[in-house]
């Protein structure tokens, strides 16, 4: 497996995996101005192309993306046929040693908050609801 920062032309396919599992995971808690949301984010080309965004690649497939802006994970993705594989650990790996964070935040989906915990991260605060319908758990990473 090869994790390596996904280079512009291979933005779209990135952004299509967030898609898609965040349809499967996410979309079904979610209201529908939530969905609406997340979608325009990830389909906003100007904003994606200023994310580091690592990819998890096996031969010529994507099967995991991490995106952040500094030290926030913005998304963070693993097709779903290759979940509790060790792919995400391998991505936040990359991406704690690609700029030496030894702090890091990120507002997890109701889904993904144990997966969180595996990692190392802790709550800051209960679930909430932004106003634009997303709903999150803001959570810490410190080394």
């Amino acid at each position: 497996m090869e994790i390596r920062r996904i280079r512009e032309p291979e933005l779209p396919a990135a952004m299509d995996l967030c898609w898609r599992v965040f349809q499967e995971f996410e979309a079904p808690d979610y209201p529908p101005k939530g969905v609406e949301a997340f979608y325009t984010y990830i389909s906003n080309t100007e904003q994606v192309k200023y994310l580091t965004v690592f990819g998890a690649w096996e031969r010529h497939q994507l099967l995991g993306v991490l995106a952040a802006e500094g030290d926030h994970i913005a998304l963070f993705f693993v097709e779903p046929s290759f979940h509790r594989q060790g792919i995400g650990r391998k991505l936040f790996q990359a991406y704690l040693s690609a700029d030496g964070w030894d702090r890091v935040t990120v507002h997890s989906s109701p889904y993904a908050v144990e997966v969180y915990r595996h990692l190392g991260f802790s709550p800051t605060a209960e679930e909430q609801l932004s106003p634009d319908g997303i709903r999150y758990t803001p959570m810490i990473w410190e080394q």
